[in-house]
């Protein structure tokens, strides 16, 4: 089949239980141009090189149809991993001074203990029958409760965060034939409502700051002066919404691996310890993003004996890059106690997830506590009910069902 579809073949809904195949099929041919007149680029070396090529803009408006992806946006709206140097550094260590090293380098392992324990009220509070959705009843709520304790929302409006959540998230599905502009719009409408919501909540910690992370970002006199308001808007929102949903993913997929996985699952309960390096492993074999679709050449750039022309929409596969068996051995095993792991989970160069630190250590607090609570269980559906979304790829619903009642 041609490479000029592969595109279209990974956006199949039909391929998001399974997408590695088509991913295999992308590292053999190399650069793929597809019909759109996008580039696909899939190997580990490639893609690591272009996310360090300062040459390559994350910024939408250098693409050649950013009037139409900017439609009814403000670029003033836009969050900083949608910018490039200098505004996007500014921003970005604006947020990092509140939220890890070198500024506040205890914030995310202070979290472990509470952390813990929403894990243990949520696993105690299990559905008694034997059938449980891992989505809804543990995956979900607690990376959002999570974020909404550090961020300090109120927990009356927790429920009206996740609304939101929920409808910017759906912005990135799609169903064949339906009016995705009709979705982005009712994304963006979510988008902006939880960014007033935040921002009033702000202006109100800079008159009293209440010592969680949102005071602190709207009342931060650092060297690179203050947030502006709309800043903090903006960067509020993608801290709440960014902190929770690949959490999300990542806990659901390290479940379904498991369960596909009885040695792997079976030797993580004899040795905890594995548990951090299991999670590295979970973010190269089923990483909750799969691509980064929004990056252009600002020149023409060399890719692997293929010249992008400038303004060309490029589409960098993490997903392949970090089943490339070129860097990685056996790439498409579970190993647990992988070793030289740089995976392309949370992406690299300037534009690395910086809320790493803390999916990480949701993510193996989740799944200790979680498989601990659960005891013998199995997987009810194989494969799952996938969400529609093929950058955020992940399960809608996950059911399981324990063996032994608990």
């Amino acid at each position: 089949m041609s490479t000029d579809t592969l595109f279209r073949r990974i956006n199949d809904y039909a391929s998001r239980p399974d997408p590695y195949p088509l991913y295999a099929e992308l590292r053999e041919n190399g650069v793929a141009r597809q019909e759109d007149g996008s580039y696909l680029i899939g190997t580990y070396d490639e893609i690591t090189a272009l996310l360090h090529d300062p040459r390559i803009s994350s910024d939408v408006r250098h693409r050649d149809n950013a009037d139409e992806l900017l439609a009814g946006e403000e670029a003033a709206t836009r969050s900083f991993i949608a910018l490039d140097d200098p505004e996007h550094d500014r921003l970005r260590r604006l947020a990092m001074r509140q939220f890890g090293p070198p500024h506040t380098p205890g914030r995310i392992d202070a979290l472990r203990q509470e952390i813990t324990e929403i894990a243990e009220d949520l696993a105690r509070r299990l559905p008694e029958k034997d059938r449980i959705d891992i989505v809804d009843d543990f995956a979900f709520p607690l990376p959002v409760t999570v974020i909404c304790r550090l961020l300090g929302v109120p927990e009356e409006d927790v429920p009206q965060v996740h609304t939101w959540a929920d409808t910017v998230v759906a912005g990135f599905d799609f169903t064949p034939g339906e009016d995705s502009g009709a979705r982005r719009r009712a994304a963006l409408e979510a988008r902006q409502a939880m960014g007033i919501y935040l921002g009033e909540l702000a202006r109100t910690r800079r008159e009293k700051p209440t010592g969680d992370m949102l005071s602190q970002l709207a009342n931060d006199q650092g060297p690179d002066g203050r947030l502006t308001d709309q800043e903090l808007m903006t960067s509020a929102t993608l801290l709440l919404i960014a902190g929770h949903e690949t959490t999300v993913n990542l806990i659901t997929n390290g479940v379904l691996t498991l369960g596909r996985q009885p040695e792997a699952l079976q030797r993580l309960g004899a040795e905890p310890a594995l548990m951090p390096s299991a999670v590295e492993e979970l973010l190269r074999y089923e990483p909750p993003v799969q691509f980064l679709p929004q990056r252009t050449p600002l020149a023409d750039i060399d890719v692997g004996g293929v010249t992008i022309p400038k303004g060309s929409p490029l589409i960098l596969v993490l997903a392949a890059g970090s089943r490339d068996p070129l860097r990685f051995p056996d790439p498409d095993r579970f190993l647990p106690d992988r070793e030289d792991n740089q995976h392309l989970g949370f992406g690299s160069g300037v534009h690395s997830c910086f809320g790493a630190p803390l999916a990480r250590l949701e993510t193996q607090i989740a799944l200790t506590v979680l498989l601990r609570h659960l005891g013998s269980w199995r997987l009810l559906a194989d494969p799952p009910e996938y969400r529609r979304s093929p950058v955020l790829r992940g399960p809608r619903h996950l059911p399981v069902e324990r063996a032994t009642p608990r």
